[in-house]
């Protein structure tokens, strides 16, 4: 019986989502790489006879209208593909094995100095029909250095606001606890009232309300990750922050900030949520850029 690789797409996506926990936009991007792979072998091809040479060849035909990230992304892919086949005895050896990931070029991560961060604070203003929720989003971002994601399927008994903690859903259905800041807390005391009005004309108009999330948009529901990026770069445009500022990039000053005020390395990864400790050193590196920086510009000596 022939194994084709779209015959199996559906078994491996409920594997992705159920066995790994693997977000729906995450096991989506994935469906969508196989099936470019598939398009490329035939759709009737049978994976047990899929060798190194098919793969190379498709690396090869992707560096040519692809970046480089976004062939490492496509490999990654396959890779977990054919590893799951190898594990479910479907075939008995990796054609992806042998290929070398693309080597890419490492970009440091884009941070605000504390400055900026307090600048950007104070942005939403009376003018402002959701300066209160979009303050509280603002401090909360830097506060506890959460992804766009985790903020925006934040729900209200999550919050502890007595103890001052988060607890939030990360990658893979990881959770973890984060402390959250008094001018954070403060911030989303001021929105909360503002957040019963919005359930109470939802449920005025006869829909039904979103007693959960904790950020609102106008029509009382969730607000969306996009909805969130747009506001953070609206308020940045509005400091004037010449560096283009994403959730993202508050995520990075938050983790930035806590090196750079003597936090230590396994501290920041457990509150980043990162799984390999590799990852949160990227800010490590950062940080000696920042401290070099300061040398050559203060130090008498640096440039003589």
């Amino acid at each position: 019986m022939p194994y084709s690789l779209q015959d199996l797409l559906p078994q491996f996506s409920r594997w992705l989502s159920v066995e790994k926990g693997y977000s729906p936009k995450t096991v989506e991007s994935y469906g969508r790489d196989l099936a470019e792979f598939a398009s490329f072998i035939g759709s009737d091809q049978d994976v047990r006879r899929i060798e190194p040479h098919t793969v190379r060849s498709y690396v090869y035909a992707l560096n040519g209208k692809n970046k480089g990230t976004s062939v490492a992304r496509k490999l990654s892919a396959l890779r977990t593909f054919f590893r799951h086949l190898l594990r479910e005895k479907i075939i008995t050896h990796d054609p992806v094995a042998p290929i070398a990931t693309p080597k890419l070029e490492k970009h440091m991560p884009v941070f605000l100095t504390v400055d900026e961060v307090f600048t950007l604070m104070e942005m939403p203003g009376d003018q402002d029909a959701f300066a209160f929720r979009d303050r509280a989003i603002l401090e909360i971002l830097y506060s506890t250095g959460v992804r766009v994601a985790e903020l925006a399927s934040l729900d209200l008994e999550r919050l502890d606001s007595e103890e001052g903690m988060l607890r939030v859903t990360g990658k893979g259905n990881r959770e973890r606890l984060v402390p959250v800041g008094t001018p954070a807390l403060e911030a989303l005391s001021r929105y909360l009232p503002q957040r019963t009005l919005l359930i109470r004309e939802r449920i005025g108009r006869g829909d039904p309300p979103e007693n959960k999330a904790v950020f609102l948009n106008h029509r009382g529901l969730r607000l969306t990750t996009r909805s969130i990026e747009r506001l953070v770069k609206f308020y940045a445009l509005r400091a004037g922050i010449a560096a283009r500022v994403t959730p993202h990039a508050l995520r990075h000053s938050f983790a930035t900030h806590l090196l750079e005020m003597g936090a230590d390395l396994r501290t920041v990864q457990e509150l980043l949520g990162h799984v390999s400790l590799s990852t949160t050193q990227r800010y490590t590196h950062l940080n000696m850029d920042h401290l070099n920086e300061v040398y050559d510009r203060a130090h008498p000596k640096a440039r003589m």
